[in-house]
């Protein structure tokens, strides 16, 4: 069962996307992978949202670049954690995105990274660290990474 939901406004965003996965499969941390766009096909992100928590998501991960109303638009719909990952796929080089994501209206928050690779990676460990209140093993995992990081 997934704990964390990826989704991406589009297929394009899936190189950001991997680096997402691949620390979350680091982490130990079970995950699905979907494409929503908040524009193109908002009714598949309404459902997407609405259903995570039954199918037993307890994080979602976020990637949007350009005007970036996904991560908004989940946290419209759901009540479980959302990080957003600004994406640099626009003029602006993600700047656009960055702050269309930190600007949440009070009540409606959604925590946001850089943007990027590194904010790409950053969403999926900040996802254990979230998980790891709850899951050992998750928080051990992060642990150990974090401890091989001191020892470089």
């Amino acid at each position: 069962m997934p704990l964390v939901g990826v989704i991406m406004g589009s297929k394009s965003d899936r190189s950001y996307v991997d680096e997402t996965v691949e620390v979350l499969d680091q982490m130990g941390v079970d995950h699905e992978v979907v494409v929503a766009s908040a524009h193109r096909t908002p009714d598949r992100v309404r459902e997407y949202a609405q259903s995570a928590r039954g199918r037993g998501v307890e994080v979602l991960i976020a990637a949007a670049g350009g005007s970036a109303g996904l991560p908004g638009v989940l946290a419209s719909w759901t009540t479980l954690p959302i990080i957003g990952v600004p994406l640099p796929t626009s003029d602006l080089k993600g700047v656009d995105a960055l702050h269309a994501i930190a600007q949440m209206p009070p009540g409606i928050p959604v925590a946001c990274v850089a943007v990027g690779s590194w904010g790409a990676r950053n969403a999926a460990f900040l996802a254990a660290q979230i998980l790891g209140n709850k899951h050992e093993g998750i928080r051990r995992a992060y642990d150990d990474y974090r401890e091989g990081l001191r020892t470089r």
